[in-house]
């Protein structure tokens, strides 16, 4: 029982840590743009990008911390790092007081393109680099050095990484394939105040990402 537990702690750490740095309810408003309001689009582009979007995170938490290794990066510095940068994302959402200008250039862009132009654009720029960016790719990357690397406790390793990634994919698919009709009913108001309560929770998820780096840095330390 208490191994279910921590089984299904492990899978809910990677949609909560990365649901606020993606923000799928933020980038509902460039979707509903880039789609042209228009509900039969929205519903094959939003799967296409959920995919993207799952691909790009699995990969980046199974594969990432073994790149980083290659060029002598320990695994403490990059939970450090990572968290960090989940800290200071986390940050600036929070004192974020204007519209990020990469998103509007990038509506503005799309505005008079056709459907099939539009379809075409499911990877780039929606799923990547505005749904699943730099921030969230570091992120997962620090989650998938949490993985041990003994043969079985790593298949549930990436047993967790794939349903944590699904979870949150699927999240992100919901809130584009309703991105019209979410927007209405939250209003301005309401996006606000969702956003700065996931910049928060990101914030205290940085933050314990890098105390935990630091004391396995203090532990080889007094290792050696």
């Amino acid at each position: 029982m208490q191994a279910l537990i921590e089984f299904l702690q492990a899978t809910l750490v990677v949609p909560l840590a990365l649901l606020p740095i993606i923000n799928p309810l933020g980038g509902a408003a460039l979707f509903a743009s880039i789609t042209g309001g228009s509900e039969r689009l929205a519903k094959p582009m939003a799967r296409q990008v959920a995919i993207n979007v799952w691909i790009i995170l699995i990969v980046a938490m199974l594969v990432g911390s073994y790149v980083l290794e290659l060029f002598g990066i320990s695994l403490p510095i990059v939970r450090v790092g990572g968290g960090l940068l989940v800290a200071v994302t986390g940050w600036r959402m929070l004192n974020d007081e204007g519209s990020d200008a990469v998103r509007d250039a990038v509506a503005n862009e799309t505005a008079e393109l056709s459907s099939q132009e539009i379809a075409k654009r499911s990877f780039f720029p929606m799923s990547f680099p505005l749904t699943s960016g730099p921030g969230s790719i570091a992120t997962s990357i620090a989650l998938g050095t949490r993985f041990p690397h003994t043969p079985t406790n790593y298949v549930l390793g990436v047993i967790v990484a794939a349903i944590g990634a699904a979870l949150t994919a699927a999240v992100v698919f919901f809130c584009y394939r309703y991105a019209v009709r979410l927007q209405k009913k939250l209003g301005d108001i309401g996006v606000i105040v969702v956003a700065r309560m996931s910049a928060f929770i990101l914030l205290c998820i940085g933050i314990e990402m890098m105390w935990g780096g630091w004391v396995d840095l203090n532990r080889a330390l007094l290792i050696h």
